[in-house]
Order: C-alpha cells, then sequence, then structure tokens
C-alpha cells in the first residue's frame, strides 16, 4: 500500500541534471473506476487525494484501475530548460501526460500503444514526453495510465545530450540481441537444409517466433513493423507468445526424443501444445485482458515442464539434455524473474524488465550447443550397428586408418583383435535367427565389458567383431585376447553356450605398410586359431613362428628325402 506523505520533494533538474531516477518524487492516485478526468484531480490533489511512493515499486501487476502520477520539476536556475520525461515500459495501452500550457491551462499529449504509433511526441519505442522549463520555477506534471496488461510505472527526467547517449546505447544493445537471433537463424536454417532434421526446423520456429516476441515486448516491432496498427501491437504479442512456447515445446520433444525417453512428460508436453494452439486461434477474439493472465501462468508452468523434461531426459542418458538443461535454466530464471515483476512481486527495475531478454539470448545460445550435440548424436548414430550397439564397420574403417596413422608417425604399438563365433550357422540353424540375434548381443555386451577406452570394439558383419587397441604391446594384446576368450564361453556356458576365435596383430617397429596389411595379418591369426580346433586367441607373430617352423621342417624333410633319392642311386 501507498503511505500517506503529501510532502513530496519536487524533482530537481538545475545545470548538472544528467538522468534522475523520478521515483522518490512521485503521488500516485488510484482510480478504480478508470472514471476521472483531469479537473477531478486537480481538485482532490489540495485534499490529500495523492499518496506518496515512498519505498513502494510503481509496479501493480494486472489491474483493471486507471493510475494517476503527480510528480514537479525543480528548475533553480536563471535559465529556461528543456528536459525530456520517459516512461521506460513500452507496453501501456494507454498513456496521457499533461503539462502546464505557456498561456495558461494545460497541455495533453495522448499515447500509448492503443494509439498509433505517429501519436507519440517523439519517436521512440518507449514513450518521451519533452518538458519546458521556465527558469526559478516549479512545474507539477500529470500522467495518467491505463492498460489491459501489466502496469509498470518507471519514470526518468534526461537532459537532451543524456537521451542521446542512453538512446545510442539501447539500439546497440538491442543491434546486438537481434543479430544474435538473426546469427542463429541463419546457422540453423543452413543445417536444416544440410540434414533435414525436424529438430533444427523446431528450433528456427522457436528462435523466429520467439525474436519478434521480444521485439513487441520491447517496442520495436511497433516502431517499425506495423506502427499504424495498434491492434497488431497488442494481440501480436499474445499470437508470438503462444507461438513460441508451440515451438519450444515440438523442439523439446524432438531433441530430447521424450516421446521413447519419457512417455509420461511427453504426454503432458503434447497437451500443452494443443493449449498453445488453442491459444493461438483464440487469441484475435478475445480481448488481451482476457488473454494474458492466463498465458503468463502457462509460460511459467511450460517452462517449469521442460527443465523437468531435461532433467528426467539426463538422468536415463540423452547426451543433448545436458546443454538443454543449462539453457532453460536460465531462460527459466530470467522468466521468473519477469514473472513476479508483472504480478507485482518484484521491483520494475532494468533487471527484472530485461530478465526475459537476458535468459532468452543466453538459452538460445546454450540451444545452440544442444543442436551440435544432436548433430553428434545423429552421426554416432550413423556409427552404429544397430543390433548390437557397438560400432560398426563403416566406423571401424575410419578409425582404423586414424589410428595406423597416428601409431606410425608417434612411434607408439596399435594392437587389432579380429573375433568369430564358432560354428554361429550351426547355431543359427538350430535355434532361429532370433536366438541368433540375441547371442550376438551377448557376445557384444561381453565384449563391451572386456575393454576399456581407448580401446574400440566393433561389429566387423555377420558373426565377427574387431578391437582397435591403441598403445597395446603384443604381450598386453594376448592377454586381453585370452580374457576375452575366457569370458564368452564362462558367461554363455549357462545359456547359449558360446565359444569364440580370435587372432590378433600388433604393429611395433614397423612390419606393416599399410591398415590393410595389419587387418590381413589379424584376419591371418583368425584363421589359423579355427584350423587349430577354434576356442582359441593366436597372434599374427606365433603363425609366423609356427609358418617358420614349418618351413624348417619341410626343408628339412626336402633334403633328407633327396638324400635318401641319391644314396638309392649309389647303391649297386
Amino acid at each position: 500500500m501507498l503511505a500517506a506523505d503529501p510532502a513530496i520533494p519536487a524533482a530537481p533538474v538545475g545545470e548538472g541534471l544528467v538522468r534522475l531516477d523520478l521515483r522518490p518524487h512521485l503521488a500516485l492516485l488510484e482510480d478504480k473506476e478508470g472514471r476521472l478526468g483531469l479537473e477531478q484531480i486537480l481538485a482532490r490533489a489540495g485534499h490529500g487525494g495523492f499518496t506518496a511512493l515512498g519505498d513502494t515499486s510503481p509496479n501493480f501487476g494486472f489491474t483493471s484501475s486507471a493510475w494517476w502520477v503527480r510528480l514537479t520539476l525543480d528548475n533553480p536556475g536563471d535559465t529556461a530548460r528543456r528536459v525530456i520525461v520517459r516512461q521506460d515500459y513500452p507496453l501501456i495501452d494507454h498513456l496521457d501526460f499533461w503539462a502546464p500550457a505557456p498561456g495558461g491551462g494545460w497541455r495533453q499529449m495522448s499515447t500509448g500503444d492503443r494509439l498509433p504509433y505517429a501519436q507519440r511526441p517523439l519517436d521512440y519505442r518507449t514513450f518521451l514526453f519533452p518538458v519546458e522549463l521556465a527558469a526559478r520555477s516549479e512545474t507539477t506534471l500529470y500522467l495518467r495510465f491505463r492498460t489491459q496488461g501489466a502496469l509498470n510505472i518507471g519514470l526518468f527526467v534526461h537532459s537532451p545530450d543524456d537521451l542521446l547517449h542512453l538512446t545510442t546505447e539501447e539500439y546497440l544493445a538491442l543491434g546486438i540481441y537481434y543479430g544474435g537471433f538473426m546469427v542463429l537463424l541463419v546457422c540453423n536454417l543452413i543445417m536444416f537444409l544440410s540434414v533435414r532434421d525436424r529438430a533444427f526446423l523446431y528450433y528456427l520456429l522457436y528462435v523466429l517466433s520467439y525474436g519478434l516476441y521480444m521485439s513487441v515486448h520491447n517496442g520495436l516491432s511497433f516502431q517499425y513493423l506495423w506502427p499504424g496498427n495498434p491492434w497488431l501491437a497488442n494481440q501480436s504479442l499474445l499470437l508470438l507468445l503462444a507461438l513460441s512456447l508451440f515451438g519450444c515445446l515440438r523442439f523439446t520433444r524432438e531433441i530430447l526424443r521424450s516421446s521413447s525417453l519419457l512417455p509420461r512428460a511427453d504426454r503432458i508436453a503434447f497437451g500443452m501444445e494443443v493449449a498453445m494452439l488453442l491459444a493461438l486461434a483464440l487469441a484475435p477474439f478475445l480481448s488481451y485482458r482476457t488473454m494474458i493472465v492466463p498465458m503468463a501462468w502457462m509460460t511459467a508452468v511450460i517452462c517449469t515442464h521442460m527443465l523437468v523434461m531435461g532433467i528426467i531426459a539426463l538422468v536415463r542418458g540423452s547426451a543433448p539434455a545436458r546443454y538443454y538443461i543449462v539453457a532453460f535454466s536460465a531462460l527459466l530464471g530470467g522468466v521468473l524473474a519477469y514473472m513476479l515483476k508483472t504480478f507485482g512481486l518484484l521491483p520494475h527495475n532494468a533487471f527484472t524488465q530485461n530478465a526475459f531478454q537476458i535468459g532468452s539470448l543466453i538459452e538460445m545460445v546454450l540451444l545452440s550447443l544442444a543442436i551440435g550435440s544432436r548433430i553428434n548424436e545423429m552421426k554416432q548414430a550413423g556409427y552404429l550397428d544397430a543390433l548390437t550397439q557397438l560400432h560398426n564397420r563403416r566406423h571401424f574403417n575410419d578409425r582404423m586408418h586414424a589410428e595406423f596413422r597416428k601409431a606410425v608417425q608417434r612411434g607408439r604399438p596399435l594392437s587389432l583383435a579380429v573375433l568369430d563365433i564358432d560354428h554361429f550357422k550351426r547355431f543359427n540353424d538350430t535355434h532361429g535367427h532370433a536366438e541368433g540375434d540375441q547371442a550376438l548381443k551377448a557376445v557384444a555386451r561381453i565384449l563391451a565389458a572386456s575393454v576399456r577406452k581407448p580401446a574400440i570394439p566393433c561389429r566387423y558383419g555377420g558373426e565377427e567383431f574387431v578391437v582397435i587397441v591403441p598403445n597395446a604391446s603384443a604381450v598386453e594384446m594376448a592377454v586381453l585376447a585370452e580374457r576375452i576368450r575366457r569370458r564368452v564361453e564362462e558367461e554363455t556356458a549357462s545359456g547359449f553356450r558360446l565359444t569364440v576365435s580370435i587372432g590378433h596383430a600388433t604393429l611395433e617397429g614397423g612390419g606393416f605398410t599399410s591398415p590393410e596389411c595389419f587387418f590381413k595379418a589379424a584376419d591371418f591369426a583368425l584363421y589359423a586359431a579355427k584350423e587349430a580346433g577354434r576356442n582359441r586367441a593366436v597372434g599374427h607373430r606365433d603363425c609366423l613362428v609356427q609358418a617358420e617352423a614349418e618351413r624348417d621342417n619341410a626343408t628339412d624333410r626336402r633334403s633328407e628325402a633327396e638324400k635318401s633319392a641319391a644314396d638309392l642311386m649309389e647303391s649297386p
């Protein structure tokens, strides 16, 4: 409540004035019926009708009352001064301003976003009123505020030079803000045209509608886009808010894959989408007052729900959810600050007025990181085997070349194992392909659990798997291969009863001229393991030693045969 205090100090606007917050100098009067005119107000002014604002914030939330403001400007100088009174909140339906006329009486200026933009005294996105102050005089001004939306009174007095500086700074900041929106739009349009993923399309809808919504919110749309259409200046706020919330919900459901990852929350989000489409359809036909209060509450509820969805998705393994949560925490903080201001629970100031914009810009930037994570997910999906969820052959080929080149350049060892499930065709014929798929999954799980990064397990094709193991020596690779073989045999003994044959090779100090030769060496070792009876791990070096021994034995046998033949020829 406003405290009764008729002794309100005049605002000093002498030669040293640059900018002055007028809140300590305001007296207010609530006209609950909205019927009082200036003459009745003047009659009440001397009889305690006005009350001092004091420490109360001039922020009244949604109110049907008209509010009158009285303030006095004191010019103690010897020369007349021209100052400008600024109302910093642009979403006021009707704002009337009265100043004493030079010849007596009152000069009235009527503006607001329910009147054409051209009626504003000065061309600016908020409301500016020029005032001429006579030398050594006090000038009393009256303002009347009435609006269907939230009523925020933020009055300042400026020197013309200060207002010029303020205008330059504000438009520079707004240019940076909307420039960021444009960059996001263009980048995501290019990405959408490249990958054709619906998440980018919904993000484009969200960024475009939200950017336009913010331009309405800070008065730029009425100034530049539809200055002659007061109806659109008001209803566009509702239309764009509903559209941006719809786009944000669609984007959230797509980026978090909520239909499969969190179906219950997804159904709630779908219901909210329907509500926003209904609001979009009703906004042109219902009054602003009827729509704005439920829309304000829905904004807070939707933002909270989307944050909860992000948390649940993160717990359930969604990579983009990390960026999404941080992004929507920033937005939600801005939304809550602005909503509390809107309902009169926080003061109207630069932070609460622009909290929406600050939070939204941070959110948009961080959502771009979520989009990047989405691209990475899509890329990874192209590298995953759908059945086993191991990396596929395409990924193996790419990494094999990269790791081989890195090992050669750095002079470090690189090992490769090739695995094959023994008698898998017989298993499929006996148990069926569905059971065969489960067997492949079981081996894949064992393989993934048996190795640690930077090892890279992949499904090469059919029942064949491969493992790239950087920085592993031949001895370490032999130990790992035997561990994998043993775990498959032991962990499937009570179910599928599978065994694997493993061939492995190690690049140490050269020896292989290309990744293809390296793979052939490990594959040759796998063939040797099968030839030796399966269910074993054989290294390429063992094959070489065995082949060398076999060549030596063959040479010895050939020499003995030649000697025997010579002896036979020499005998009588």
